[in-house]
């Protein structure tokens, strides 16, 4: 069943992922309604600051704090297998800077973020971060557990 292939992990955290099998359902409901793909592999890493800071500057080359790294490994076009690797570290504080919503709710507008990115939205121009916003807020609300 493609729920297992769904898989959750921390690194250098301590912070439990709740919900896990709402989540699961919620991920393969975005994957095949915005892109009718199948799910293959789905990591998703929760990890600290020093983490992913490392990894941005391993495989990106960026110097830089982000909250989200996402690797398509898709071997098969109609098959997603990635890994998504989150600072919760950025998702608590982005939390209270700019959506005064909770961590929960922040990290999974990220998870929507990074799927949706490679669902084929864009980010880069305006119209585009625009659609990509409306898309995280449209994901947000179909969450059927919240």
């Amino acid at each position: 069943m493609a729920l297992r292939n769904i898989q959750f992990f921390q690194q250098q955290t301590d912070y439990k992922v709740r919900n896990k099998q709402h989540l699961r359902k919620w991920i393969q409901q975005l994957i095949t309604q915005e892109a009718g793909l199948k799910i293959g592999a789905i990591n998703i890493i929760i990890c600290d600051d020093p983490y992913l800071l490392e990894i941005n500057q391993a495989y990106l080359d960026h110097d830089t704090y982000t909250d989200i790294i996402t690797f398509d490994l898709s071997q098969e076009e109609d098959v997603l297998s990635t890994d998504i690797y989150i600072s919760i570290d950025r998702i608590i504080e982005n939390a209270s800077l700019f959506s005064n919503k909770s961590a929960e709710d922040e990290l999974h507008r990220v998870i929507a973020h990074g799927l949706l990115h490679l669902c084929g939205y864009n980010d880069e121009a305006e119209d585009e971060k625009k659609e990509m916003t409306d898309a995280e807020n449209r994901w947000l609300g179909a969450r059927s557990w919240k």
